[in-house]
């Protein structure tokens, strides 16, 4: 049976902060048969910048061995209001995720199913795929994140653990 890996970004939305701080993410939709994937149907969303830090993570994951796609540009006078400029980085973003989805080597990356398949935001992506929390990959993405399989005590413990490392990151800056 010929492996199929579908992904679509769609549906973008508005997402305020504040009065002032504003940003657009985007559902990423994920339908396959693959082996390299345990959940066969996924749906998450994410940001223009989360993009920025996989395609970073993996090419750093990769080392030189090759050339990831480009993403869309980072375009200065990007507004919410434009709908052809979103509609064109949503394309850009799909695009990317087509093209890094039929590499083998990028397939294996535990980044990339965190991304695509678990709720959990960048550092916990990045502490979850270096063995720093208390579930696996796995768990991760069947759960979807800490909030199915976590009791509230270990999920305070697992941001507090969280905080900590990044208060004493900070601290060194």
């Amino acid at each position: 049976m010929q492996q199929l890996i579908s992904v679509w970004v769609r549906d973008p939305r508005i997402q305020k902060n504040d009065f002032w701080h504003a940003y657009i993410d985007y559902e990423i939709c994920l339908h396959t048969n693959s082996v390299c994937f345990t959940k066969k149907i996924s749906s998450v969303r994410r940001r223009y910048s989360e993009f920025v830090w996989l395609r970073q993570k993996l090419q750093a994951n990769a080392l030189l061995m090759i050339k990831l796609p480009d993403l869309p540009p980072k375009n200065p006078f990007f507004s919410l209001n434009n709908a052809q400029q979103i509609t064109d980085r949503m394309k850009g973003l799909q695009k990317f995720l087509e093209q890094i989805l039929q590499s083998p080597l990028l397939l294996s990356d535990s980044c990339l199913h965190l991304f695509l398949q678990s709720e959990l935001r960048v550092s916990r992506i990045e502490a979850c795929a270096a063995g720093k929390t208390s579930f696996s990959v796995a768990q991760a993405v069947q759960g979807n994140g800490l909030r199915r399989f976590h009791s509230e005590e270990d999920l305070q413990k697992d941001l507090c653990l969280s905080c900590d490392s990044d208060s004493d990151r900070l601290q060194h800056l």
